[in-house]
Parts: C-alpha cells; structure tokens; sequence
C-alpha cells in the first residue's frame, strides 16, 4: 500500500520492553550521570535554549544502532520516524547540533563507557574469564593524496619555498608588464592569491607542528596535513588514511570491556595499551586472547612480568595445527579480495626444497641422487644460522641435469645450496613459552574460544551497525566515536538479556 494516512501515535508506547530503544532510555533517564553534558549546554545569557544532552545522546545511539551516522539522516530521521520521534520527545535538532554534540564531547565519551560498563556489571553480564582483544582498521575523515597531503616536513617545508618562489615570480612578472588585457590581470592576481593563501596555510602547518610524525618504532612516517593523528595503513582492500580500533571483549556475553581507538597500524604496540586499560575489570586469574597480530616478545615480556595469563599465537601456528591441514587448497581459489601471501615464482631450476637435506645427520643429497659435501656448517644468512653444501667437481661436471641445476653451467661448475636452521630457544625464553602453550591442547581450545568472542562483535560493529569509516578527525574525536559505538553494542547486549523489562 501506498500513500499517506494520518494515525493517532501514543509515543510511550512506541518504546516496547525489551527492545533497544527501550533499554537505552531507561539507561539514560534513570542511570547515567550527564552532569558534564549539562555544565557544557547551560545557556542562560543569551539565544535560544540549548537541547537537552539526554535528548541528543538518545537520538545520536538510536542511530548508530540503525546503521545511521550521518547526521543529516538523523536529523531527517527525527522528522519522518516514529520512533526517534518518541525517543527525542518529538524534538528536532538541526544536523549541525547532532554534528557539534559528537565532535565536542572530547572525554565525555569515555565517562559514558564506564558508567555503560558498570550497567553491564551490575547485570551480571561481565564474566572475568578470558577477554579476547581484537582490532579493525578503519578510514577516518582525512585525505590520503600523496602528493598534497602526505609527507614529511621536509617535503611541505620544500612545497612552501616553491610557492612563495613562484608567487614572487609572479609578482615580478606583473610589474614588469606595463600594458596587459585586463582579463589576463583578473586571473593572474586570483592565481597569485590562491598561490599565496595555500602557501601561508602550508607555513602555519608547519608552525603547529614542529615535529615530524613518528611511529611506534622511532621512524619517521609521513605526516597528514589533514588529520596528522591519523596513519596510513595497509589492509585487505589496499592502504587506507586512517586510524585502528581495538576493542577488549570479555567472553560471557560478548561485553566489550575497553574500546581504544589508535593512530597505528602496528598491533603489536597496542597489546599493551589495552591490558593497563582493563586492570581495573579483571580479575586475578582472567586470561587475555588475541590474534597473530598482537604476537611481540615485549608484549610477552610484559604480560610475563605481571603474572598475567595469556593465549597469543605466533605467525606460524596454523602450520603446526592439525586443524588447518589443507587449507592451502582454499587459498589456491579465486579470492575477491587481495592476498598479500608473496606468490611463488615460476622457476625451471632445482630449488633447495628438491635437494633431500637431513638436519640430524647434516648431510645433503642432490636430485640426481650425488652426495653434497659441506662447506661451511656455522654460516649467518641475513642473521639466520645456516648450514652450506657444494657439490663434488667430479659429479657436477659430468651430470646430464647440469641445466636444470645451474643457472650458467657454461661458467659455474659446481652446485651451492643453503638450508636456515632453526634457532636455538631457551625454555625460559617467553617466545618458546607461548609457542608451547598455543600447540597444547589448552591453547587449541583457547584459539577457538577467541573467534566465538571477538569475531561476532566487530561483524555486528562493521555488518550490522554499518561502520565502515570514522567521521572525524583527531585522535580524541575518533575515539569517542569509536567509544560511541561500542558502548551502544554494550547496551544492546542489555536489551537482549532482558535488562529493565
């Protein structure tokens, strides 16, 4: 049917028990405390009167949980849906009060996280067992163009010079010309007054940021000139001009425990973050997950120092796991999305996998079944320990596969191939540690626990929730926004456990 029909609506009863939009005004109404939301909308000098926080907050979740985070949708949401109509009390704030509500709310989002958590633990809902952490990399709102946007300061201290140069060459050019059609005058002073305005934009910049952009490791990374929080990252998609979130998730009801928002792609240095940020959450025996990712010694060493429990596999365990035999046969299929496994090249010649190497005995047998004798047992290859063998003068020059084996037989005699040895590990090293927890059957049972946790709340964040990017700029803002989301997951798992039926 369509058309219009005009029906009598008793908003109260729009809000269904046990529903989220149900859960969610009663959280605001009767639990959180908004104090620091009204000492900043307090207006009583002059102008219209500000909206309510709790009304902004109400319409601001209600949307997210749609799927809704532009703020010009919520504000025609409020106009045409019945039930943001009954959420905001039939109010209808302008886009740009809903935008202004998300982007200042700086630190206040991380109070409403905490008092959101604290709801949950009341309820029974946080367990203290195992809380997986897991990350997503998302775009934020921030330019990723190489060449206007992106360098180091070197690079826009060097793009400045080259304005101001060619806007005095302009300049000069102009006072030169006695006699020009005036046409050309108009277009060449707004030519030299957007050369001179994008090189005064470039030099404050620069005075705003005195130092280059680094990452976790020291180096130098390119800066951003519109968003330098942010980071340029490679995912499964290609590179990316924005920031990483990681959440902590706690394995009873799929709670999420701590959301941090990072400008870095390296995992590895945001283990740490995350662990200091839930002390206050866990318990003594509550063990902490993550992914390949997040495998570091010092993020080892420091779990390992605190008496902390952990379960965080290496790179290479699923080839020491009977579970994933033959998954190389699902990665030989066409795959929409880039694999970034280095590909195999097509070689005609004997590799080091055809020569049959014993590492007990340290002997080598070449395909044409010759005996290698070796020639250097205590040999560093890029840092890695090998053992060298070279084949007898004798067998080579006389063997018929001399071209399947050399790449220039006609100037090489004899064959050389090299085999890495494993490395040495101490058994109180914590890296040998974690690998030997990971392959006993605790740590099979753990990696499995892991994905039944995690996995479900970043596909409801990213599927249902439809947060595919971040709207704003600023590690703080983006933060809070991150916060945001995860804490209206948080209040939707209330809903589904029955809170405030």
């Amino acid at each position: 049917h369509k058309g219009l029909k005009l029906l009598p609506v008793d908003f109260d009863k729009q809000l269904l028990p046990g529903s989220f939009e149900h859960a969610l005004c009663y959280l605001v109404d009767h639990e959180l405390d908004l104090s620091g939301f009204h000492a900043r909308y307090r207006n009583d000098v002059e102008g219209a009167p500000a909206f309510d926080p709790a009304v902004l907050l109400k319409i601001v979740l209600l949307a997210y949980s749609r799927g809704i985070v532009s703020s010009r949708k919520m504000e025609a949401a409020c106009r045409e849906h019945v039930l943001f109509m009954a959420v905001s009390g039939d109010s209808q704030p302008h886009f740009t009060t809903l935008a202004a509500f998300v982007s200042n709310m700086g630190d206040l989002a991380a109070k409403l996280f905490a008092q959101v958590l604290a709801v949950c633990d009341r309820q029974g809902l946080i367990g203290r067992e195992m809380f997986a952490i897991d990350g997503v990399k998302l775009p934020s709102n921030a330019s990723k163009a190489r060449k206007a946007r992106s360098g180091t300061r070197a690079d826009f201290l060097r793009q400045a010079e080259k304005m101001e140069k060619a806007a005095r060459a302009m300049i000069e050019r102009q006072r030169q010309s006695d006699h020009s059609p005036e046409g050309e005058d108009q277009r060449a002073a707004r030519q030299l007054e957007r050369l001179q305005a994008s090189a005064r934009q470039l030099r404050a910049w620069l005075n705003d940021n005195p130092e280059d952009h680094k990452g976790v490791t020291g180096r130098v990374n390119l800066s951003n000139r519109t968003d330098n929080e942010s980071a340029k990252m490679a995912t499964g998609k290609g590179v990316i001009q924005g920031y990483t979130g990681v959440a902590a998730v706690d394995e009873k009801a799929q709670i999420i425990v701590e959301a941090q928002a990072h400008g870095t792609g390296a995992e590895q240095a945001l283990l740490g973050p995350a662990v200091e940020a839930t002390a206050h959450v866990r318990a003594p025996d509550t063990c902490y997950t993550a992914d390949a990712g997040y495998h570091s010694r010092a993020g080892l060493e420091q779990l390992s120092a605190a008496g902390i429990p952990a379960y965080i596999p290496d790179n290479g365990y699923r080839q020491r796991d009977p579970r994933y035999a033959g998954q190389e046969l699902h990665l030989s299929k066409p795959d929409p999305l880039w694999d970034k496994n280095p590909k195999p090249r097509a070689s005609k010649l004997y590799t080091p996998a055809d020569f049959r190497f014993d590492p007990e005995q340290k002997t080598c047998v070449c395909p044409a079944g010759k005996s290698l004798y070796g020639n250097g047992s205590h040999c560093l290859i890029k840092g890695l320990r090998a053992i060298k063998f070279q084949g007898a003068m004798r067998d080579c020059l006389a063997c018929l596969q001399r071209a399947k084996c050399l790449r220039n037989p006609e100037k090489t005699a004899a064959r050389q191939v090299a085999f890495f040895l494993p490395r040495a590990q101490r058994e109180d090293d914590v890296l040998e540690q974690m690998r030997q927890r990971i392959d006993s059957p605790q740590g099979r049972e753990m990696i499995g626990r892991r994905f039944a946790t995690v996995e479900p709340v970043f596909g409801n964040l990213r599927y249902n929730k439809r947060l595919d990017r971040f709207t704003l700029r600023g590690r703080e803002r983006v933060d809070g926004q991150w916060k945001l989301y995860c804490l209206t997951h948080n209040i939707e798992k209330l809903a589904t456990h029955g809170a405030w039926q």
